[in-house]
């Protein structure tokens, strides 16, 4: 996971040029060349493209330019996500002299090797982001020579590292050799794992953000010392509702985050995706406990860290969706991944049918954060947002080939996001690990966009996986038989979240959608394909019904008679697809 903005020089004198590409399309037919402005690390860089040209081809054309060899970007424009690619540049409505927001990706994944000096060696990748002391958990956890890491110490260059640095700050040169002193004597390697490292290993520096919001609730503690990097914080969860009792799982997950920072070890910028995402370590620095995502750093918000403008209308990047209810987003996909024995009101322990690592809503302070205003360390510098467990992974599902993935993990991801109407599920938040068995399992995260008030934005990247046509699994579907949407709802009032009636409709509809879908044996595919737009302009199929009931029904009338109006449409159209 890490999204990071790349610093480059101004380029005022001339587009971008691209291999294969004339600035005169003469021969273009009716589609026109128009030049546009990326902006990238603050800088304003003009490029030429065709109005016909997809969002794909867009970016694999940015892809090729030299200076941007990183395949993994994100293009925002208007306060909008470019995400279906492909669909056309004019879809969105991008003009001549437009101005477009360019994320870029970089590789965060170090090859480390170590030498001893009888001959053996080991290899694992690290995050350039994690430090000395978790470098020397990861040795000793691998060699078991390594046991003792009190006694470990490492040099570069004949300076001893302390526990406390980066090893990007460690790794600016990539032939850079540390000596680890123990027991015997070694040397670690350290490499980056893509050549996308080369680009700008500055921009990759972790700097901080947070979140805020309301309510207070227990394990709330701020320390007494002065203003200092690591010790002037506080960490508490938020609690609307006394009835709420919180899990074990996530009272102990608080209490880790809690125990890191008391220690001096502080939030660690993501350098991944469009908001401001911060690593929370343990009390040794030595593992990463949660995700903390302040909702002021929001795509969108009035300290998002990537210089993303601040929305107009409140619109978040997804339509239906509303900036600064991320966090809530995130916790309701929680809340609602219910485990098989039923909700999680009853459950609260056990993990969900889907994955969804442990969530809940936090206030937090500390000076790592993104505070552009200045950090006074006072309660007006305190953020919201919502705090997940971290979860301990093999990379995301974008790293390798989806056919390796088990049929039941794609499809419990895809009874979550079907349900949710999830505006944002690609293969770079789906992280794979292993269960106690070794078995693959996907784990589902970053769900800020999930329940919208509309289905223009729904997109599944699993949808074009080969376990979407496998039909669900008995299990499965007495799963999904067992929902209710009205139950769902009144669970996430009871934790704090009474969702807005627009946002109502959409759960209650998709799990209809859902349920009479799985009655018919209609694949993950074909139900998913009901409620994604195949381009920009061209709207679902459950849209399509939902304008049919609302033009067959008067405004006065209530929304039981609409749904009712909308499940009648929707068994004729779900029969006429199967026959």
């Amino acid at each position: 996971m890490s999204v990071a903005v790349v610093a480059l020089s101004p380029v005022w004198d001339g587009s971008i040029s691209f291999p294969g590409y004339s600035h005169n399309r003469a021969d273009s037919g009716s589609s026109e060349s128009i030049l546009i402005y990326l902006t990238v690390g603050g800088s304003m860089i003009p490029m030429r493209v065709l109005e016909s040209d997809s969002i794909a081809s867009v970016k694999l054309r940015i892809q090729t330019c030299k200076g941007f060899v990183v395949k993994k970007q994100k293009l925002v424009f208007g306060g909008r996500e470019l995400a279906r690619q492909d669909s056309l540049v004019k879809d969105y409505g991008v003009a001549g002299g437009n101005v477009l927001h360019l994320v870029l990706k970089l590789s965060d994944l170090l090859v480390i090797s170590v030498r001893t000096v009888s001959g053996k060696e080991f290899e694992f990748h690290v995050d350039r982001h994690r430090n000395v002391a978790y470098l020397k958990h990861r040795i000793a956890k691998k060699g078991k020579g390594f046991v003792d890491l009190e006694s470990q110490e490492l040099f570069c260059n004949g300076e001893k590292l302390e526990n406390q640095k980066l090893i990007n700050d460690i790794s600016n040169n990539r032939d850079a050799v540390i000596h680890l002193l123990v027991q015997k004597s070694a040397k670690v390697r350290a490499k980056p794992i893509e050549k996308d490292f080369e680009l700008s290993v500055e921009a990759a520096k972790p700097n901080v953000t947070t979140n805020g919001d309301k309510s207070s609730g227990e394990l709330a503690v701020v320390a007494g010392e002065p203003p200092q990097l690591g010790r002037n914080f506080s960490l508490e969860p938020i609690i609307v509702n006394p009835r709420v009792t919180l899990p074990s799982v996530i009272r102990n997950m608080i209490k880790a985050s809690f125990d890191g920072l008391e220690s001096g070890h502080s939030p660690i910028r993501s350098s991944e995706g469009t908001g401001g995402a911060y690593f929370m370590q343990d009390s040794f620095g030595a593992k990463l406990v949660s995700v903390f995502k302040p909702i002021d750093e929001e795509p969108n918000a009035v300290n998002n860290p990537q210089g993303l403008p601040v929305s107009s209308d409140g619109e978040g990047l997804k339509r239906g969706t509303r900036v600064g209810e991320g966090a809530l987003r995130e916790v309701a996909a929680y809340i609602l991944d219910h485990p098989r024995s039923g909700p999680r009101i009853l459950t609260g322990e056990v993990m969900g049918f889907a994955g969804v690592p442990p969530t809940t809503m936090v206030r937090c302070l500390h000076e790592g954060f993104n505070h552009p205003d200045g950090y006074e360390g006072t309660t007006k510098n305190t953020k919201t947002g919502s705090l997940q467990m971290f979860m301990d992974n093999y990379g995301s599902c974008e790293d390798m080939g989806p056919r390796a993935f088990p049929v039941e993990e794609v499809h419990k991801i895809s009874v979550l996001d079907i349900r949710t109407a999830n505006a944002d599920r690609h293969s770079g938040n789906i992280l794979i690990s292993k269960d106690k068995e070794g078995q693959t399992v996907l784990i589902p995260i970053d769900h800020g966009y999930c329940l919208p008030e509309s289905f223009e934005d729904c997109t599944f990247d699993w949808l074009y996986w080969p376990q979407a046509h496998q039909p669900y699994s008995p299990d499965t579907v007495d799963y999904i038989k067992s929902l209710n949407p009205e139950k769902d709802i009144a669970l996430l009032k009871f934790y704090g979240w009474d969702i807005s009636p627009k946002c109502a409709r959409t759960l209650r509809l998709s799990t209809m959608l859902l349920k009479k879908g799985v009655e018919r044996g209609l694949t993950p595919f074909a139900i998913g394909n009901i409620m994604c737009r195949e381009t920009v302009n061209k709207v679902s199929l459950i849209e399509e019904m939902v304008r049919e009931a609302e033009d067959c029904l008067l405004p006065e009338m209530s929304e039981a008679a609409f749904l009712k109006t909308v499940s009648l449409i929707m068994d004729s159209r779900l029969d006429e697809l199967v026959k």
